[in-house]
């Protein structure tokens, strides 16, 4: 996005966070805009949100932004982080030719799609063997992610649905890019931010349902995190 700051037009980008409530609700927890972000940004946003009355997160899931885990972590050290896998596998055909991309989505689905931590791994493993000499990027970065990928194994089915993919903030995004791509540029951050607010004021007005199965998610939440689940 681009908008005029100090006199000249500068690319920018707006960061969203949204977040599920006990009821299964999606709440749009904040934006940012920003032109680079580090670690400090990161850690000023989590501050923010804490500041503002977010007194816990269970799981986040986020897609691979530099610093934000961290931040995450720093700010709610009780909070898992996960990877988006969907944002991974994309990574991961990046540079696959059209040819080959097929089997190599379908291997890697043995991996993100394994019943148990101890299978997924063993289905890297295999991966590996398959296509480290073609690609050999793609297993190296599964393992070197590996902690925060593979974080929805500790939890069963019903939660998995909830923190598999960024997909529900994706959707998000591409509405948005519906209200901007006719705007070459704006005349100031304020600009953008407002036009981005009164359009996920209409959105958020679509969201009237819980997400679906929460219902067994939650109970496996409460159980999993009496100590800390308010209702």
């Amino acid at each position: 996005m681009r908008s005029r700051d100090s006199g000249s037009i500068q690319n920018k980008s707006v960061y969203l966070a949204l977040g599920v409530n006990t009821d299964g609700e999606k709440e749009l927890l904040g934006l940012w805009i920003a032109q680079t972000e580090d670690a400090k940004f990161w850690l000023s946003v989590m501050n923010e949100l804490k500041n503002r009355g977010v007194e816990d997160i269970f799981i986040a899931c986020v897609d691979g932004l530099k610093g934000f885990p961290d931040a995450i972590e720093a700010v709610y050290p009780k909070t898992q982080v996960q990877l988006c896998i969907v944002h991974q596998i994309r990574n991961s055909l990046r540079f696959v030719s059209r040819k080959e991309r097929k089997a190599v989505a379908a291997d890697l689905k043995t991996i993100h799609g394994a019943a148990t931590l101890q299978q997924a791994e063993l289905a890297l493993e295999q991966f590996a063997k398959m296509w480290d000499k073609q690609h050999p990027s793609i297993s190296k970065s599964w393992r070197e992610n590996w902690t925060r990928l593979s974080v929805f194994f500790n939890y069963p089915p019903e939660i998995r649905k909830v923190i598999y993919t960024t997909n529900a903030i994706e959707s998000l995004n591409a509405s948005l890019r519906q209200v901007t791509k006719t705007r070459r540029s704006f005349p100031s951050d304020d600009a953008v931010l407002k036009l981005l607010y009164l359009a996920l004021h209409q959105i958020a007005k679509k969201w009237t349902m819980p997400l679906r199965d929460w219902k067994p998610a939650m109970t496996q939440f409460m159980i999993m995190y009496s100590d800390r689940v308010s209702l």
